[in-house]
Order: C-alpha cells, then structure tokens, then sequence
C-alpha cells in the first residue's frame, strides 16, 4: 500500500507541518531498544493463509461473474491504482470540510481522466452507473468517503439516457460523458422525500415564450441532499410538477442549468449551496436549490415519455408512469450491489484483525488466544461473509431481472414491472437495513480499534446507513411490497394464477402448516410458509377492521406494522431462495473444496434466519423445540468447519490495500504499525508543545487565566 504513495508529496500542496515534522514518519520510529517497528507480515495472518484449504482464486471468479470478468477487473484496477494517485499524504479525515471537499475534487478529476483515457478501452459506457467495477471497485481508493461526481454518472446519465428522446441523448450525453458539464439530481426536497408525489417545486409552461418557469413557492419545496449539487454541478435533473394550460400532470424531469459554464456562478434566479456537516458523505458537497420563477427552454423537458406541445398540449405515451418509475426501480436495484460490496470490505477488515488480535488467556500461562478462536467472534463475523455473498448473488440475479423487464418494457409490455417494483423495494430496503447492523456489528467485534476512523469501519457505517433512508425509506418501501403482497394473496384466493416469486401462495392458500425439515430446501420452504403466514394475519386483521366500519386506508394504516413485517419475511425468503439456488448453480464445476465451503456458507445463513426467526417458525410451521436444538447444533458445527478458512473467505473478495483503505483489515496483517503510522500523521502530532499550552493551560496551572 505504501509503495504506491511513495513520491506523492510533490503531486499536491505541501502539508506544512508534515514537511516541518517528517521525523515523525513510522520508518524512523524506534521502539523496544532502539529495535525498528516489523515490516514483515503478521505471522498469525500467514498461518491462516496456510491453513485454508480451498482455492481462492476459484471463489473470486464466481463472484466476480468468470475468470476472464475477473481478469479484466484485475487490469482495471492495475490501471487505477499503479500510479499512487489515489493516496493521500494527509489522511482525509484529518483535513477540515473545505478542504476535505477540494481534495476530493483534485481525486475526483484525476480518476475521471483516469477512466477516460484508459479504463473505456476496456468495458464500454454501457456499465458505467450499472454494477460495474469501473465505478465502484477503484473509485473505493480514490474516495475513503465518496466523490463529488457520483450522481453525475450514477443518476445525471442514467436519467437521460432512460427518459430522454433520441435528439436530447444525441445532445447532452456526449457533454455529459466528456465531463463538458457536470450534473446531479435534484428530486427529494427538505418537506418531502420518499413520497414523490408530493413533491412541491414547479414546472409551469410558458406558450408565450415556449419556456418553462421553474419554481420553488415555499421553503420546504427547496431541493436538498442532492450529491454534487452544493459547489460541484453546473447542471441537474430537476423532478418537478408539471403545470400546463391550467392544469397539473404530475412530476416530470427537466434538464436545468443552475451555473454558468464559464465563470460556475450561480444563474439569476437560482438559489444553491451545500447543505453542511453530515454523518457521512462530507465530500460530496450534498446541497440545497430553490428557484425564483428561472425559466429553461420547452425542449429541456425530458420528452422520452411524454411531451408538452409549443402550444402547451400535454402528450403522453400509455404507460408514462410506469415507464418514468423505472429510473428508480434501476437506482435500488443497483444499490443492492452496493451495500453487499461494502459489507465484504468491513467483513474482510473484521476478519483479518480478528486472526491477528489476541486477548485475554484462556488457561493460566499460555499465550493469549487470538479472537477468531473465539465461536462468540465467529457468530458475528462468519454470518457477514456469508450475507455479502447473499446480497450479491441476490443482486446479480435481480439485475438480470431488471434487464428483462427493462426490455419487455421497450417492447411495450409492463405487466412484470410490478413484481419488479416490489422486488426491487423490498430488497432494497432489507439489504441496506441488513448490511448497515453488520458492518456495525463488524466495527463491534474489532473492539477499541473499531472506533478509530484509520479502520475504515466507521465511514462504511456512515455510508452504508444512509442508504436505507435515501432512494426510499425502509417502512415506506416494505409497504408498498405488502400491497403488492396483499393483492396477490387475494390472486391466489381466488384461484387465478400469480407471479413466479409469490408462487408459494397458492400452496399456503389451502391453510395447512409446514412441517420442518431441517434441509436447505426445507429451511427455504420453512421461510415461504412463515411469510405466508404473515401475509395471511395481515388480510384478517385488515378485513378484520374494515368489518368493523374502518374504510380500507384506515384499516391498511391500523395494520402497518403487520404489513411491514410480512414484506420482511418475503424478501427474506426470496434472498434465501435465491442465494441457495445460486449457489448451487455457480459451483457446479466447482472444486469439491469450493464446494463445500460454499454450502457451509450458505447453510450458515439459512440457519442463522431460521434461530433469528424462531417466535415465526414456532407460530407458522410445525417446527417444535428439538427442531430448534438441532438447528442450534448444526449452526454451531458449521461455524467450526468455517473457521480455518475464513480469512481465505475474505481474501477470497480480493481487495487490494487501496480499496480496502484500513489500518486493521490490510493483506499483510500489520495492524499496530500501520496504527501508529496514520496517528502520527494526526495535526496535532506536527509539534511536541501545541500552543493551546501557553495560551490556556499553563496560565490556568499557574493560576493566572
């Protein structure tokens, strides 16, 4: 890691006091006698590699999509990363806000030339903003937190290229994918997030003028959180009601230009600026935008779906609301991939510093165990490898669903969007809610280090919690599957024929309990019938209510938090469905080893959920105690038979140092000395004596403050 950052102290402005200071770098460190601190790698670490008993390399190409996708990735991130450009001299977190930003603006421009001329002779545009290792893998080293950029190819793009006409892509996408101009999207306002038809900004037309008037009425209609937008963008997607010839047709997306091209001023009649500190994403510059009555011309509407005429008709094609919805369907889809990649990162850090760590003394006078020995660490650990394997396998199988829908779409056909919709809603919301309590648990189970931001840990919470709020709310994306849930129970009620992922209501219809079988299959069934079960109570309770005088709102308000609980126990059966026939599907040619530590991976999983969800199978199936004592002891043997290769297993996610980004998770196991070498590049290590001594402290010791 180190190697590649050599010599960077010329490529940026000098750090003053650690110019000052250099004594204080780690290879002039002298601990013990005068004894140098070890640059070997840690033997515990080297000995866990030894043990593993399965090749590494075959794990990586099946998550990685195939030897050649994983030679490929391995290229790209060659390119991205061989010239040190993505390493700081000064730690980031150390930096203030304003400067933190204008580092990552300086990043953020040298990756994107980076991938520019380089990384696109190797994989087309197409990925980008997709689940793609150009943009998520290397960009990790460039950004311990996130680049001001990201909504400018994740959503900006996407956003024209999905709802623009063939004469607006032929416009704007080759400004915007040569960095001409730089955009973000501008939909959730300070009122209202989630519920976008709420949303209170304007787009009244102008026949006259043949303009739009962009307008924001009242404080709460001012855009906010939108990444890029508070120093970054000079142009956005503005999601706005749509007024014309009197009347109201909902929200629509314009293409609005907030800042002059040359000078990046803000334009008459465009309020913008960044929304200040944060819990995470304090490089990204999240801003505020409120508009003055700012007209834009008719044609930078997004007129892919439909059109407002010169005269001011409104046209539209049939299913424009479907259609316009498919930009976040593939947004939630993507984040999938997202939060399972960044919950491998903090398994991989857990992991390998737990093989290094040792604490407390197990009997008198041996050495100190290290804590993976403990069967606690590995209950906390072992089920976070085995849940990013989960969310990606589950990811890339709803990618290729969303794919096919996509182009049923085009074709005309929407009829499978909304199993789409309630798909993508509910694995959004239980893969980022699932993903932010197991880094969280990851950063647990490393003790003190966990706290320190040079672990990483930290900042991937911050990251990964965000997004169960942003792109929908966790509660309000879980019930909008219960009413798909809801609709599709009364389907199979009624005998006609329901969508492939609910299938398992026709059987559950009849009423009868599922008897447990401890198997794969049978664990799998077990959660369909616990679903069903939750999905059933639900109806009752809400015909229950509706019986009793409530209208059907009321009733479906009153049973919330049942609906909320039955989506869960959906999602979670459809993830575990499809992580078991993945898994299965993708060791096929597998290694016998490979074999078997995946299946134990996943029956640790399938386990893990069915202890977690013991009230639920009690309730829903047929499963007694000794079904739960056996499942408890088979869960136990498995994280047993894990142990010895779960640092192969980490390893096996293939981080290299610089995505990584963690003093306690690095490939060489080093963890104290790289501690201590990110502490003393700390500001306040620049000098031995801070100057707060002679101005406050010592007049105070000496009573003269």
């Amino acid at each position: 890691m180190g190697t590649r950052c050599e010599g960077l102290r010329d490529s940026l402005s000098p750090i003053a006091y650690y110019e000052e200071y250099s004594h204080f770098r780690l290879d002039c460190l002298k601990i013990d006698d005068n004894k140098e601190l070890s640059m070997s790698a840690n033997e515990d670490l080297a000995k866990e590699r030894a043990r593993c008993d399965f090749n590494v390399s075959e794990i990586t190409n099946i998550l990685d999509g195939g030897i050649e996708r994983t030679k490929q990735r391995k290229k790209i991130e060659s390119i991205a990363l061989s010239n040190g450009k993505c390493c700081d001299v000064t730690p980031e977190e150390t930096l203030g806000p304003k400067e933190r930003y204008e580092n990552a603006i300086r990043k953020s421009c040298l990756y994107t030339k980076i991938v520019k001329d380089q990384v696109l002779t190797l994989t087309g545009l197409e990925v980008l903003g997709s689940n793609s290792s150009v943009l998520r893998r290397t960009a990790d080293a460039f950004f311990k937190d996130i680049s001001p950029f990201l909504l400018h190819l994740g959503m900006f793009v996407p956003t024209i290229m999905g709802q623009g006409t063939p004469e607006q892509q032929s416009y704007w996408l080759p400004r915007a994918l040569d960095f001409q101009i730089i955009g973000t999207y501008a939909q959730t306002e300070l009122g209202h997030g989630t519920f976008i038809r709420g949303l209170e900004t304007t787009a009244t037309y102008d026949p006259d003028t043949e303009e739009f008037v962009i307008h924001s009425p009242r404080l709460t209609s001012y855009k906010w959180w939108a990444g890029g937008l508070g120093k970054t963008s000079n142009y956005c997607i503005v999601v706005a009601q749509l007024y014309t010839q009197g009347k109201c047709y909902g929200i629509h997306p314009f293409i609005v230009q907030i800042r002059d091209e040359d000078t990046h001023m803000p334009l008459p009649g465009v309020r913008v600026g960044e929304i200040g500190p944060r819990m995470g994403f304090n490089t990204a510059d999240n801003g505020f935008l409120g508009f003055d009555h700012y007209r834009i011309p008719r044609n930078h509407m997004l007129m892919k779906n439909s059109q407002v005429l010169k005269d001011g008709t409104y046209v539209k094609v049939a299913s424009h609301s479907k259609l316009t919805y498919g930009t976040m369907v593939f947004v939630r889809v993507m984040l999938v991939n997202e939060v399972a990649f960044n919950l491998a990162k903090a398994a991989t850090i857990a992991v390998r510093y737990s093989a290094v760590r040792r604490q407390s003394e197990k009997i008198s006078g041996e050495p100190e165990p290290q804590i993976i020995d403990y069967v606690t660490q590995q209950h906390k650990l072992f089920v976070c490898i085995a849940t990013a394997h989960a969310l990606q396998l589950s990811s890339n199988w709803l990618w290729k669903t969303f794919s096919a829908v996509l182009a049923d779409m085009r074709g005309g056909n929407t009829e499978n969007l909304p199993e789409l919709h309630a798909l993508s809603s509910c694995l959004k919301a239980l893969s980022t809610s699932d993903s932010a309590a197991l880094i969280e648990q990851c950063r647990l189970a490393c003790g003190g280090h966990g706290y320190m931001l040079s672990s990483n840990l930290p900042l991937l919470y911050s990251f990964v919690t965000a997004t169960r709020t942003y792109e929908g709310d966790y509660t309000v994306l879980l019930l909008q599957t219960a009413r798909f849930l809801i609709k599709a129970w009364e389907q199979a009620e009624s005998g006609n024929p329901v969508t492939p992922t609910v299938s398992y209501m026709e059987e559950a219809v009849v009423g009868n309990k599922y008897k447990w079988n401890g198997s794969a299959e049978g664990i799998i069934k077990a959660a369909y019938y616990v679903a069903a079960g939750k999905i059933s109570s639900s109806v009752t309770s809400i015909r229950k209510r509706m019986k009793n005088g409530k209208a059907f709102e009321d009733a479906w308000e009153l049973t919330g938090v049942q609906l909320v609980a039955a989506a869960e126990a959906h999602c979670r059966a459809v993830i575990c469905d499809v992580y078991r026939k993945e898994t299965v599907r993708l060791t096929a040619n597998s290694s016998p080893n490979v074999k078997t530590v995946m299946d134990q991976l996943n029956m640790l999983y399938l386990s893990h959920w069915a202890l977690e969800r013991t009230g639920d199978l009690l309730r829903y199936t047929s499963t007694t105690e000794d079904d739960i004592i056996s499942c408890q002891q088979r869960y136990e043997e498995l994280l047993a038979a894990i142990r010895p290769n779960a640092v192969g297993l980490v390893d096996a996610f293939d981080f290299p140092d610089e995505i990584l980004q963690s003093t306690l998770g690095a490939y060489d196991g080093r963890v104290y000395e790289r501690l201590m070498e990110e502490a003393l590049k700390s500001p306040l290590n620049a000098e031995p004596v801070n100057r707060s001594f002679h101005q406050y402290l010592k007049p105070l010791m000496q009573g003269k403050l």
